[in-house]
């Protein structure tokens, strides 16, 4: 091997030691966001899989008469854990598009180191390499089926954070048409009084604000969004009564004979399991794993839910 090939394949195998200990604590910090278990597994073996490969790369490092970077992994893993922090401040799919460009870069740089072993014929890189393009080729697969389950509305793999939801949220605000007009908000509040027999009782008396108030705001919220849909499809508002009910699915507040799937209550896990794998629509999935986690939270309906999706969402991006 001559020099000069030497001292490449040191500096891609050392970039490689430090940015495979980047991705080990991004897989770590990604298993407090899986959905269900089976994922939280993958996740956690990914996570054990990532240092086992650092592992192999610095003993590559060594072979090779060189000396593994001390100081670079330690500034790497500083660095990932602020783009980490910061990540909780953006929507989950630029957390996932980050990822995506760590593990690219990773997959290219394995490419190239298994070209330059190869020229000199050191098959124990060589193999090293075919491992690690492995790997990060599956990573890379299993992130675009995710971010694409994203695309798709969701369920995800990966639980969004709290401060994840609030920017996703604020993004789409932010880039939505202004679709309410002056009669669709007189709609809302002909939905609100409308909630409770009550209310109305209490303006047709004539009765004070603050009463009326006091009534809306200890009115069921469910009941609330249902009969806004309701009346916003009379009055012909079908896209605000089609938000609506995404509002609703999307809380788990639909009534069971509106999942779409039959007598979906009586049913049992496997059969429920059996059902969701029938389904080709994301949104009813998605209603699925809603009225799932806000009532019975049977995790194997939940994770036979997310995993249709996923296969839905594979087929979408032709993995």
């Amino acid at each position: 091997m001559t020099e000069n090939r030497t001292a490449a394949l040191l500096t891609q195998l050392r970039t490689l030691h430090e940015l495979t200990h980047a991705e080990t604590q991004v897989a770590e910090t990604r298993v407090a966001q899986a959905r269900t278990e089976a994922v939280r597994k993958e996740l956690t073996e990914n996570a054990e899989n990532c240092r086992i490969r650092a592992i192999a790369v610095e003993e590559a490092i060594r072979d090779l008469g060189g000396f593994p970077d001390i100081v670079g992994p330690f500034l790497g893993r500083a660095a990932i854990t602020v783009k980490t922090l910061a990540e909780q401040a953006q929507p989950l799919d630029e957390a996932l598009l980050s990822d995506l460009a760590l593990e690219h870069q990773l997959l290219d740089r394995a490419r190239y180191v298994k070209a330059l072993a190869t020229a000199d014929d050191h098959t124990p890189i060589v193999s090293l390499a075919d491992r690690l393009i492995t790997a990060h080729t599956a990573t890379l697969e299993w992130l675009t089926t995710v971010l694409s389950e994203e695309a798709l509305g969701g369920p995800t793999a990966l639980h969004r954070t709290p401060l994840q939801a609030a920017a996703g949220a604020a993004v789409r605000l932010v880039n939505a048409p202004v679709t309410w007009s002056t009669r669709g908000i007189d709609r809302a509040i002909d939905a609100a009084r409308s909630t409770r027999p009550r209310i109305e009782s209490l303006l047709s008396r004539g009765a004070h604000a603050g009463d009326v108030a006091a009534e809306t705001i200890g009115a069921s919220r469910d009941a609330a969004l249902e009969t806004a849909e309701r009346v916003s499809r009379r009055e012909g508002a079908e896209r605000a009564a089609d938000a609506l009910h995404k509002v609703r699915s999307e809380s788990g507040v639909l009534a069971p004979e509106e999942l779409p799937i039959r007598d979906y209550d009586d049913l049992t896990v496997p059969k429920a399991v059996e059902a969701v794998k029938g389904l080709s629509e994301p949104a009813g999935i998605r209603a699925i794993v809603a009225y799932e986690e806000a009532h019975k939270a049977r995790h194997g309906v939940v994770s036979a839910a997310q995993t249709r999706l996923a296969a839905i969402a594979q087929d979408v991006v032709g993995i």
